[in-house]
């Protein structure tokens, strides 16, 4: 699959494993994709995303994937249905980083010398299958950036639910790259 990836897309999988060795992360998660393509400049997916306004809004998405990493990896969803059963989970993240430093409930390891290839977890592995999906719907024979950002939008999950947040959605996302509103499978 790999061999159809144009030079942005490998760069985005590049940047992603980049971001997953500063944070220490053992796995390749959808938020260290989602960064890279925050990264990225003069491809169609950031073509997409400065056309739907994300531009000026690039940093609270890294706020907002930064405290879901601080939370555990909860989305807001999740942290807000936690809320309606009593569970305070702000609450419950200061009380632990209190005691054992910031970022103390990540699913992240503690930071140790990785040898070889870090390796990408299930929900990576199914954007990445999910941009394949995405380029062959619109019959293109490569995968490309904006496949990835399709991918990422339309798989539930903690990316999806910040750039939805931010006002980027699969829908808006086929909308600005294809000119329409029909959201093929990502």
């Amino acid at each position: 699959m790999f061999e159809r990836f144009t030079k942005d897309a490998r760069d985005v999988v590049k940047e992603a494993v980049a971001h997953t060795e500063r944070t220490g992360a053992a796995r390749v998660g959808t938020e260290h994709l989602l960064l890279a393509l925050l990264d990225r400049e003069g491809s169609r997916a950031s073509f997409a995303l400065t056309a739907l306004g994300l531009d000026e809004r690039r940093e609270p998405v890294r706020d907002a994937l930064e405290q879901a990493r601080r939370r555990g990896g909860l989305t807001q969803a999740e942290t807000d249905a936690l809320a309606g059963l009593g569970i305070d989970v702000p609450e419950i993240v200061a009380r632990v980083e209190d005691t054992h430093g910031p970022g103390a409930l990540s699913a992240e390891p503690a930071r140790t010398r990785w040898r070889g290839h870090r390796p990408f977890d299930r929900a990576a592995k199914d954007v990445l299958t999910g941009a394949l999906r995405a380029a062959t719907a619109r019959g293109h024979r490569h995968i490309g950036d904006e496949h990835l950002l399709l991918a990422l939008t339309a798989r539930p999950g903690l990316p999806a639910e910040v750039l939805a947040d931010h006002g980027v959605t699969h829908a808006s996302v086929t909308r600005v790259l294809y000119g329409d509103g029909e959201a093929k499978a990502g």
